[in-house]
């Protein structure tokens, strides 16, 4: 009887530390998405999946593709949202002395993912490395004044921007767009 009575309390204690346990761990992911910075390397993460998908959807030969010729073409349009995520995230968040790198210049399809890839990871790199409250500091910014949260959300916005702007450029070329994932 006793051991009987032993048994069923550790029973009901391994189940109140399992659904602790979980809810621990939900709690924790939802005070993620709740943190400025954690939320916004997730919504970073998957805007880089989103236009990565973009990219790889415009056949090469129409990389050079502008709808007037006023226009940036498709790959300029990667290569412009690359640079732009480079000089925010180096200028407005990176410790490290800034050397000014010279203008990369892919020249296929692969290159040019490689180096959005590559400019996506470093930016999440860059923002898991500063502190939440860096994001309160005002910093001198060519529009006026602006807090680095300001150049945080920035820096997504102008992704946002410009993608929007290529999934034009598929529909253009009868290309249907990867489907819209906005979290």
């Amino acid at each position: 009887m006793v051991r009987t009575q032993i048994i069923s309390t550790v029973f009901r204690m391994k189940k109140i530390s399992l659904i602790t346990f979980f809810t621990i761990l939900i709690s924790n992911q939802l005070n993620a998405q709740n943190d400025v910075k954690s939320a916004f390397l997730i919504k970073w993460e998957n805007s880089k999946n989103y236009l990565l998908e973009i990219a790889e959807s415009m056949p090469e030969d129409l990389y050079k593709f502008k709808p007037t010729e006023r226009q940036m073409s498709f790959q300029e349009q990667l290569l412009h949202i690359r640079q732009n995520m480079i000089w925010l995230s180096e200028t407005y968040f990176s410790k490290e002395e800034i050397v000014k790198s010279e203008k990369i210049k892919p020249k296929t399809k692969k290159e040019v993912i490689t180096e959005l890839k590559s400019a996506f990871n470093k930016v999440s790199e860059i923002i898991k490395a500063i502190e939440n409250k860096e994001l309160l500091e005002q910093v001198e910014f060519f529009a006026g004044p602006k807090s680095k949260l300001q150049i945080l959300n920035l820096l997504q916005d102008h992704v946002t921007h410009h993608r929007g702007q290529i999934i034009v450029y598929l529909n253009l070329n009868n290309i249907k767009p990867p489907k819209f994932r906005g979290w």
